[in-house]
C-alpha cells in the first residue's frame, strides 16, 4: 500500500514506470504489472510484470479508475499495465478544444 497525494511520485518494481499523482489522496493499492509500486528512487526493479497485465503504460498519458477518484501521469513508460486493487488504471480521453470562430 502506498499513501496517495497530488505530487507523490511512484516507481514499477518490475518495469520501468514511473508515475506522478495527480488526483487522490489516501491509502491505496496501486500496481504496476501485478506487483506494489514503490516511492521513486526507494526500489530495485525486480522480475518482470505479470501476464496479465501486458498492455503497458504510456508516456504524457494520464490514467484513471472508472470511479474518477484517482489519476495519475505516466512520467516513464513501460511494459507493465497499472492498476487501483483490482480495478485496471486506464487512459483518461482528452478533451476538446472549444472552437475559436
Amino acid at each position: 500500500m502506498v499513501e496517495l497525494r497530488p505530487g507523490a511520485r511512484y516507481q514499477s518494481t518490475v518495469c520501468s514506470t514511473e508515475v506522478i499523482v495527480v488526483k487522490g489522496a489516501g491509502p491505496a493499492e496501486l500496481t504496476c504489472g501485478g506487483a506494489p509500486m514503490a516511492a521513486a528512487g526507494s526500489a530495485e526493479r525486480s522480475g518482470e510484470p505479470r501476464a496479465d497485465a501486458p498492455e503497458g503504460t504510456l508516456l504524457g498519458k494520464r490514467y484513471g479508475d472508472p470511479d474518477e477518484t484517482v489519476e495519475v501521469l505516466c512520467t516513464r513508460a513501460g511494459p507493465g499495465s497499472l492498476a487501483l486493487g483490482d480495478a485496471p488504471l486506464t487512459v483518461k480521453a482528452t478533451r476538446p478544444l472549444p472552437a475559436s470562430d
